[in-house]
C-alpha cells in the first residue's frame, strides 16, 4: 500500500475563451465570468467527460489549450488499478457518450463524482451550479452561443491526440472509440513489456557480475571495473526518476498486485463463506417492516436486493446507499443493524464492493460505527468483525481497511486502520469464544498485509499486553502467535 498519497487537481477551463464575459450581458441579460469546462488530474493523466465519453490525455494536452485555473482538490491513497476499475466502471454505466449533455449531465457533473471518490472534495459549487442559475430562456440562448463558437464536428481527447467523429453515424463513433481503445491498451502493452525486458537485462547483468566475482576471486580489478559500470544509470533510468508514467503506475500496481495474490497463496486469509446473501436479505427485510421508511430508503433495499440477491453490479447502489446504511446503524433497532451487517458480510465477499467502501468518504459511516465496538451488544460485535474479516477476500477491499487517512471524529482524529485496529484487539481479548475466534482471525489477516512500520508499532503495543497476560494466565496462546507473526 503507497505510504504517500497522489495529489489530485482540478483543471478548469473557459470554453469560451473570455467571449461569456464580453457577450453574456447583450445575449443573458447579465454578466457571467465564463462557461466552464472541467477535468480532474491524477496520476499525471487529465479525466474528462465529453461527447466521446469518459476520456483522457496527458495534463493540458487538449485543444483547449492551458487551464484558466487550477485548483488543489487533495490526495488520493485509492490505489491506481482501482481507480482505473472505477472509471471503466462509470464509463459503462452513468458517464456514457449518449448519456452526455452540455448543460445538465456534463464534464462538471464527472469531476465532482470523481473528486468525491478520490479524496472526498468538492470542485467550486458555482461551477456545477452554473446551468441551475440560468433562466429556462437562457438556456437555449447560451446553448446556441456555443453551438456557434464550437466546431460542429466533436473532437474527443486521448493519450494519443486528437480524434475526430462524425454526428451523423453512431455506429462509426463507437467503432473508433474502440479502436482507440485497443490501440491505447496495446501501447501500455507494450510499455510494459519494455519495461520488464529492462528489469529482466539488469537483473541479468547483476547475474553476470556474481559469476565475474567468483570466477576473479583473486583479482579486484575486473570487479572494480564491473561495479563502476554498473554504478552508470542508463538514460532511461533517469527518465524513470523524473517522476511515474501511467503505464510505470499501471505497472507497478499490477506488480503490487501480483506480489499481494503470491503472498495470498502462502498466507490465505481468513473469511467465512458460508453465509447466503439471500437468506440474510430475508432477515433484514423482516427486522425492516416495523421501521418507516422513506421513498428513498425504500429504494435504497431495493438496490441491496438487486446486488445481493439478483447478481447485479456494484452500480445499482445508488449515491444515497451509504447515508441510508448509516441511518440504520445509527437509528435502527439491534435486529435491523445485525440483520443489515450480516448482509454486508454477504456483499463483501463479492470483488467489486470496494466502489461502493470508497463512497464512505463522506460521512464515514461504517468506520465511525466500527469504532464504537466496544459500546456494542455482542450479537453486533459478532455482525461487524464477520463482515471486517470478509472484506480481506479480496485485495482492494482489505487495503481500504487499512487506510490511514484521518478524519476528525467527536473531537478525536479517527482512520480507517485506526477503527480495524479497535475491533481487531477488542474481539480478541473478548471472553466470548466465537467473538474471540472472529478477532483473531481479522488480526491474522491485518498480519498478512504490508502496512506502515508506525502501524505495525501501534498494532503489537496494543497486542502485546494480552500476549504477557497470555503467557501467565496461559489461556490465549493464539494471541501470542499473532503478535509474534507481526514483529517479525
Amino acid at each position: 500500500m503507497n505510504e504517500q498519497g497522489a495529489s489530485v487537481e482540478l483543471y478548469i477551463y473557459d470554453l469560451t475563451k473570455g467571449l461569456a464575459s464580453l457577450l453574456s450581458p447583450a445575449i443573458l441579460g447579465r454578466q457571467i465570468e465564463g462557461v466552464w469546462h472541467t477535468a480532474v488530474v491524477v496520476y499525471q493523466t487529465e479525466y474528462f467527460f465529453g461527447a466521446g465519453g469518459i476520456t483522457n490525455c496527458t495534463p493540458g494536452s487538449t485543444q483547449l489549450g492551458a487551464p484558466y485555473r487550477v485548483e488543489r482538490l487533495g490526495e488520493t491513497f485509492v490505489p491506481y488499478q482501482m481507480f482505473l476499475e472505477y472509471i471503466h466502471a462509470l464509463g459503462t454505466t452513468t458517464y456514457t457518450p449518449s448519456s452526455y449533455n452540455l448543460l445538465e449531465h456534463n464534464c462538471n457533473h464527472f469531476s465532482e463524482e470523481v473528486a468525491q471518490f478520490l479524496c472526498g472534495a468538492h470542485i467550486p459549487k458555482h461551477i456545477v451550479a452554473q446551468p441551475e442559475e440560468l433562466l429556462p430562456s437562457a438556456h437555449s440562448a447560451l446553448q446556441g452561443l456555443l453551438d456557434s463558437m464550437l466546431p460542429r464536428q466533436q473532437t474527443v481527447y486521448t493519450n494519443g491526440g486528437l480524434r475526430h467523429n462524425r454526428q451523423d453515424s453512431p455506429d462509426y463513433l463507437t467503432l473508433n472509440t474502440q479502436i482507440e481503445e485497443a490501440r491505447v491498451a496495446s501501447q501500455e502493452l507494450d510499455a510494459r513489456r519494455s519495461s520488464l525486458a529492462e528489469k529482466l537485462a539488469r537483473k541479468q547483468r547483476r547475474r553476470d557480475k556474481r559469476r565475474r566475482k567468483l570466477r576473479d576471486a583473486g583479482d579486484s580489478e575486473p570487479d572494480d571495473m564491473a561495479e563502476a559500470v554498473e554504478a552508470v544509470p542508463s538514460a532511461g533510468e533517469e527518465l524513470s526518476r523524473a517522476g511515474p508514467s501511467s503505464a510505470a503506475l499501471a505497472l507497478d500496481a499490477d506488480e503490487r498486485r501480483q506480489d499481494e495474490l503470491r503472498k495470498r497463496e502462502r498466507d490465505p486469509p481468513i473469511v467465512y463463506t458460508d453465509i447466503d446473501g439471500m437468506q440474510e436479505f430475508e432477515k433484514l427485510s423482516k427486522a425492516l417492516e416495523g421501521m418507516e421508511l422513506t421513498a428513498e430508503e425504500r429504494q435504497s433495499v431495493d438496490e441491496l436486493q438487486q446486488y445481493l440477491v439478483q447478481g447485479e453490479g456494484s452500480w445499482v447502489l445508488g449515491d444515497d446507499f451509504l447515508a441510508f446504511v448509516g441511518r440504520l446503524l445509527a437509528g435502527g433497532s439491534e435486529a435491523v443493524r445485525v440483520a443489515l451487517l450480516r448482509c454486508l458480510a454477504a456483499a463483501a465477499l463479492r470483488d467489486d464492493v470496494s466502489l461502493v467502501l470508497h463512497q464512505d468518504r463522506r460521512h464515514h459511516a461504517l468506520l465511525n460505527y466500527a469504532h464504537s465496538v466496544d459500546t456494542l451488544s455482542a450479537p453486533e460485535q459478532h455482525a461487524l468483525a464477520l463482515f471486517m474479516c470478509n472484506l480481506f477476500e479480496n485485495i482492494s477491499s482489505s487495503e481500504w481497511l487499512l487506510y490511514i487517512s484521518e478524519w476528525d471524529h467527536n473531537g478525536q482524529p479517527l482512520s480507517n486502520i485506526r477503527a480495524t485496529t479497535k475491533v481487531c484487539v477488542h474481539c480478541t481479548l473478548s471472553s466470548d469464544l466465537e467473538l474471540r475466534e472472529l478477532g483473531t482471525a481479522l488480526m491474522h489477516n491485518v498480519a498478512t498485509k504490508e502496512v506502515k512500520t508506525v502501524v505495525c508499532i501501534a498494532f503489537c503495543v496494543l497486542v502485546l499486553p494480552a500476549a504477557t497476560l497470555a503467557v501467565r494466565e496461559h489461556c490465549k496462546p493464539h494471541v501470542t502467535s499473532i503478535a509474534l507473526n507481526l514483529l517479525r
